[in-house]
């Protein structure tokens, strides 16, 4: 839980501070840069779960 709260945190900083000095944020809409790090999560887990099956 203690790392998902500092991402969470880190993530906020460094929003804030683009914010800040007025720069455009590096990552896409949100929903699909959401969604798109969802999908490289799950496949990458689905890749090990099928090395490790096989």
């Amino acid at each position: 839980m203690k790392v998902y709260l500092l991402s969470a945190l880190t993530g906020l900083i460094v929003g804030f501070l683009f914010a800040l000095l007025r720069l455009p944020i590096p990552a896409p809409n949100a929903l699909p840069g959401v969604l798109g790090i969802i999908g490289i999560y799950l496949g990458y887990k689905i890749f090990e779960w099928i090395t490790r099956c096989f």
